[in-house]
This record gives structure tokens, sequence and C-alpha cells, in this order.
């Protein structure tokens, strides 16, 4: 058995920290992994290279595939094991938990399993078909907040009102050694050398579990984090050397949307895991499609992170012939949100490159701006006519990597055709490639704004209620992409003289909100 090493954790900013090592008596983790009952419920899932993926980026990569679990996700591990341990009494009088979807899943099972009731808290963002899925399981379900956090809250008041046992999805030793058992596994499964495994943290129950054993046994593995850009509050406490609590959560991948990570698994994390890396939603889109090129199998974005992961550490690192192994730990994807999985995926792999071109709009402009594409393919192309001397297009062209993006826009430039590269931005990418044009000179003192409303009923009606009734909507845009927020885009005509009124109003609303009035898409397509 190692015995305890000192850890250091890598950012993206440089630099590195010296971190305190577990006690030696922590190796217990090692004892209550080994000894985890998890098998009544869950499967040995399976360790499946991922060849395509391999082949692309020059390593050895493995998926461990939790997405096989009866629930489809590893949560189910962790739930069991804590439960199989309470009393005849406790589980008499019936457990109760919060989850964003997939632990409330491993709670309403285990607790069919063992005859017991199951009360689960989620959050109104969670998908319906993880709230379905625990329904017929059995789970007594209830709504509350925009988040786990806002979920947890509501749990532990119930616990005390309804006598129940509260099953924490991730802050549990019990839990943490039963998610510990897909490192036993993973070892068991592959015998030779291992460089690296991936974990997506949300809360950290998952990655505790993992490095607590691999640690133990294979020190020298490196275990990486993954999280996304908007829900990092682990990397953030790392960082602080003290639990961060964010003020908010992105929702996209909502398996892993926690704001405040647990406190052992804090302890944990910040002792044992090596490095991070911090993902973006449309890499999480191309991993979801890696895997399922890989698999025929579909993940939902959390599971997709360690994948995302992958690729980007490969990337950044110049790493050649390692064997890396990602965890897809959940697969309970609303059919509705593939269509925005589909969408980004060719942006996220760099298949895909946005522009807008300034051409002259005269005969034979545009044959001229299609030869210097060459054989490119052109995935999009807008364009509505608004002046007699020059036109505005929004073009889309297939790539196969990053920097093409970067050398097409510089020849379009060298050839008299002003370009403006908007694959990074979002404006562009989630409402304006769907309704270019529009220039009109009725909608003086406009303000563009693009909002992230709640997908529930009332959101929009809160946001006019609100409104100024001087004020008027010049352009409104939304389009469902099959999530659990709609997002809006929304033309104000606001007078000069009442931006103290808009920033109360804004500030009152309080949905998540970006000013896009100075956004050049906007100028050169909308204004």
């Amino acid at each position: 058995m190692a015995g305890p090493a000192r850890s250091k954790i890598s950012n993206s900013k440089g630099g590195s920290a010296d971190l305190p090592a577990l006690l030696p008596s922590d190796n217990s983790y090692l004892q209550r992994i080994l000894n985890a009952r998890v098998y009544d419920v869950a499967i040995e899932s399976s360790l499946t290279p991922a060849r395509s993926l391999s082949k692309r980026i020059g390593n050895k990569v493995f998926l461990k595939r939790e997405d096989e679990q009866p629930v489809f996700s590893f949560k189910l591990r962790g739930a069991y094991n804590k439960m199989v341990h309470l009393s005849p009494e406790q589980l008499a009088r019936g457990v109760i938990c919060a989850s964003a979807g997939n632990h409330a899943q491993g709670v309403a099972l285990s607790a069919k399993k063992l005859g017991c009731r199951a009360v689960i808290v989620m959050p109104v963002t969670t998908p319906k078909l993880k709230i379905d899925a625990v329904q017929a399981l059995g789970g007594e379900v209830i709504l509350h907040g925009d988040s786990f956090t806002d979920a947890h809250g509501r749990a532990i008041e119930l616990e005390a009102e309804l006598g129940l046992t509260f099953v924490h999805p991730f802050d549990d030793p019990d839990v943490i050694a039963g998610q510990g058992t897909i490192a036993m596994e993973i070892l068991r499964q592959h015998q030779g050398p291992i460089d690296a495994i991936f974990v997506a943290i949300g809360g950290g129950g998952l990655i505790s579990g993992v490095a607590a054993y691999i640690k133990a046994v294979r020190p020298e593995i490196k275990v990486i984090g993954v999280q996304t850009r908007d829900s990092d509050a682990m990397l953030r406490s790392v960082r602080a050397g003290e639990r961060v609590l964010l003020t908010d959560v992105g929702l996209f991948s909502d398996g892993t949307a926690v704001k405040w990570v647990g406190e052992e698994t804090f302890r944990i994390t910040q002792a044992l895991v090596d490095d991070f890396v911090v993902v973006d939603t449309d890499a999480v889109c191309a991993a979801i499609k890696d895997v399922f090129e890989d698999t025929r199998s579909i993940l939902e974005p959390a599971g997709a992170l360690g994948v995302a992961a992958v690729k980007q550490y490969v990337a950044e690192k110049g790493c050649k012939g390692q064997t890396l192994i990602a965890i897809t730990c959940g697969a309970n994807m609303n059919f509705d949100r593939l269509r925005f999985v589909a969408e980004r995926a060719e942006v996220g792999e760099n298949r895909e490159a946005l522009f807008a071109i300034t051409i002259p709009e005269a005969r034979g402009s545009f044959k001229r701006f299609c030869e210097l594409l060459g054989p490119r393919s052109v995935t999009e192309f807008n364009y509505r006519i608004s002046d007699a001397k020059q036109a505005h297009i929004f073009v889309g062209v297939a790539t196969q990597k990053r920097e093409e993006s970067l050398k097409l826009a510089r020849t379009f430039g060298k050839n008299g055709f002003a370009t403006v590269d908007l694959t990074d931005n979002e404006l562009a990418k989630q409402h304006v490639r769907h309704m270019v044009g529009g220039h009109t000179e009725l909608a003086h003192d406009e303000r563009l704004y693009r909002f992230i409303f709640p997908e529930r009923p009332g959101a929009l009606m809160r946001f006019l209620s609100a409104m100024h009734p001087d004020w008027n909507i010049t352009l409104f845009h939304y389009r469902n992409q099959g999530a659990d927020y709609g997002r809006i885009l929304v033309g104000l005509q606001v007078p000069k003289g009442d931006n103290a009124a808009l920033r109360d109003f804004l500030d009152a609303l309080n949905y998540p909100c970006e000013d896009e009035t100075d956004n050049p898409v906007y100028k050169l397509f909308l204004r």
C-alpha cells in the first residue's frame, strides 16, 4: 500500500500549489471500497476502447461505461452502499435525498430493492426524462429550486418534518466508497500501464472515491477532475483553499450543476487529485458525438465531460501513445436536447467556422467569394439585401482544425472581403444564424439583450410584467433547444434618460443577461 504523498494541483493560470496529503488513517477508504456492497443493484460496467477517437488523437482512450448501469448512471453504487448500511428502523421510516436526477434514480432503485419509502427533492430544471424515471421506480418527487443546492436545502427541511433519513448524493463516506468501486474495477479490467483517469465533478463524490482508491493502490496514475466553465465550484475551492459557494451554475450539464461542493469531498479532492481540466459546452457536445461514433451510445452532457477533457488534455500537453481513461458517468439524455448537441458538436470539434463577410453588392461578387473557399463545404449561408453598395452575409464553413478559421479570415480580408470570425460568438451561434437580416430605421434607441429564461410557465410573463410600460419591444427571438432553459434575444426601445430605470429592471428580474448592443454581429445584421 502506498504511503501518503503530496499532490500538486495545477491551474490554467500557471503555477501550482503544494497540498496536504491524506493522513495515513484515511486509507480506511481503501477498506471501505473493498467491502462496499454495490453489486446487489449495480453491474461491473465494461471498459471499452474508443478506437476511432484513439486513432484520431494518437493515444489509447478507454471508456469506463457507467452509462451501462440499470439507471444509466454510476450514482446507484453510492446510494445503495449508503442505504444498505442503514438500520432496520431507519429503513422502516424511509429515506429522502436531493438530486439533479441520477442520484435520485439510484436512491429510488435502492429503496425499491430494500423495500422502503423514498422521497426525492429535485430542481425544477431537472430534465423530464429523469423525473419520469424516478417516479417509475416508485420515488416520490418534489420539485424545488433551480439547482441542486436549492433542492438540498428543501430536503434538509423535509428530513426533520417527515422523520426520514437523508441520503447525501456525494458528501458521505459510504456514498464515496460506493463510487470508488469504479476505480477498483478499472484496475482489475486493465492490467497494463494507465497514465490518467478523467473524472467529471459535480459535488465531488465520484472523484473522491476514484482518487482514494487509485492513490492507495496505484499512486503513479494521475486522477484529473473535469468541470464546465460555468459550474466549477470544486476547482475554485481548491484554488482558494476553502469551499467556495457559486452564486449561479450553468444548466447544460445538469448532472454537475452544483453550487457548493461537499466538505469531505473537498478535503479528499484537495489532497489527492492531480489536475483539473475545464471544458466548454461546444467541447462537451463534440464529445457526445465522439462517444456515439465509437459506441452508438448517447451520453448526457455530464457523462461526456471526461471524454471532452481527454481531447483537450492531449491537445494542450501534446502527449502521444498514453493510456487515458474517461469515466462516462451518465446517459440520461432528453431526446429533444440532441438538436442543440448536433448543432454545436461541429463547432466543438473545430469542424465548422462561422463568419460575417461584407462583399460588394455587385454581380460576380459571391462567385469570387466562393472561389476563395475552394473545395471546402459551405454549411450555412444567410443573406438579406440591405444596401445598394454592399451586402453582409453569414457563412458557415466546414473545417478540419481550429487554425483553418483564422487562415480563412485572413484570406478573405486580403481579397477585399471584410471579415469577422464568429466561431466563438454566442450571439451568432444561438440566434443570429437563424434570423439574419432585419435592419429598420424604426428601431431607434434600441438596446439588445440576450437572456437565459428558466424553461417553465410564467418566466416570460414575469419579464413582461416587470418591464416599464413606456418601453417597446422591437425584437424578440426564441428557439427551444430542448434544454431546461430558454435563450431569448430581446430588442428594447429605451429612451436615453431611462438608463437608471433599465438597470433597476435588469437587477430586479435577476435572469442571466448579456448586453449585446455593441456586439459586431448585431451591428452588421440587425441594427
